[in-house]
């Protein structure tokens, strides 16, 4: 039969770990740790110095504070396998989520001169959809993502304000692939004085009750992940696939650049498996669903080579059976026990 997806929905949030948000979550690896205040007045530093110095700041939120999230892993599928592709912080993960690849290991700015600077001559999922005659956008304010700092992608049409999300459902009118990134204040991104997880995921929960509520539903898979580390803790040590080739402070030269640790990623759909996904991914493998959905060719970077460790998402889904169209929500949670399963490697 055909693949019923015909609308992909990444919504990129930031700066925490797996067991930041879902280290008691039941049949997931993770661990317990203090709990964590929000709002988090400091914004632990993440950068690649930090990542090399320590482990992160042991502390996390509990099923109470991210309820929604919580019942979204209930009823659809969570990955708790599923690393960041830098060891670092958000502009090399956000870059590994729409073309698989980054030639940076920190943020840019113009005292980091061991590294490129943007525009970025790389190819991208969003260009390769494009010359295959697939829609795309990215919804996200002024400096909200990172699609600008490539040059083929900078000034695009396709790139639109974050409240544009809302009207486009409403039209029935989103691309092939959406990437969703939310306004300043609402991406649960600590260091502040109000809190940000409760009203970033209450902003992420909107967009998603808004698409399950619309005609896109039953041809739509949405998933949620976020950026990087945050420099929070994480039990799960990530894998060493490439290290930095580049220049930097103390320690960069050979160091860990892929992988970076572990963060969560929901994925809801009406064909998302009720379980716990504990196959490896990455960010680069929202990148290998997309090849494999729209059926493209991936280009020349080392996380789309052949025998690259990180999946493509696919086990997450059960195209085979009926299609589950209830909108998400706690009610249902409550009503149905979730079921627990490995799924296949």
């Amino acid at each position: 039969m055909a693949n019923p997806i015909q609308h992909v929905v990444i919504i990129v949030k930031e700066n925490h770990t797996f067991d930041n948000y879902f280290g008691t979550f039941a049949g997931a690896n993770g661990v317990t740790l203090p709990q964590a205040p929000d709002p988090l007045t400091t914004d632990p530093r993440h950068d690649h110095v930090a990542w090399l110095a320590g482990d992160g700041v042991r502390m996390q939120y509990k099923q109470q504070d991210i309820e929604t999230y919580w019942t979204y892993a209930q009823q659809y599928t969570l990955c708790d396998n599923y690393f960041t592709d830098v060891a670092s912080q958000s502009e090399p993960n956000h870059l590994h989520t729409f073309a698989a690849y980054s030639p940076v290991i920190d943020n840019t700015s113009n005292g980091r001169n061991y590294q490129p600077q943007p525009p970025f001559d790389i190819p991208s999922l969003p260009a390769v959809l494009e010359a295959a005659g697939h829609t795309w956008r990215d919804y996200a304010d002024s400096n909200a993502s990172y699609f600008p700092s490539v040059k083929a992608l900078a000034g695009s049409s396709a790139i639109v304000p974050a409240s544009q999300f809302l009207t486009d459902v409403a039209a029935g009118a989103l691309p092939a692939v959406s990437w969703l990134f939310a306004p300043s204040g609402l991406s649960e991104h600590p260091g502040g004085t109000k809190p940000a997880i409760a009203p970033g995921m209450k902003w992420t929960a909107e967009r998603v009750q808004a698409i399950a509520r619309s005609q896109l539903w039953a041809t739509t898979a949405i998933f949620i992940t976020w950026d990087d580390w945050g420099g929070w803790y994480d039990h799960v040590p990530p894998p060493l696939a490439q290290r930095w080739t580049g220049g930097g402070p103390t320690g960069y030269a050979g160091s860990q650049f892929r992988y970076g640790n572990r963060v969560p990623c929901l994925v809801i759909s009406p064909y998302a498996r009720t379980a716990v996904n504990h196959d490896f991914f990455s960010h680069a493998s929202l990148v290998k669903f997309c090849l494999r959905l729209f059926g493209l060719t991936p280009w020349a970077v080392p996380a789309l080579a052949s025998g690259d460790p990180s999946g493509d998402l696919w086990s997450c889904f059960d195209f085979t059976a009926p299609p589950r169209l209830g909108v998400p929500g706690a009610q249902l949670a409550a009503a149905t026990p979730p079921v627990r399963r490995k799924t296949a490697t």
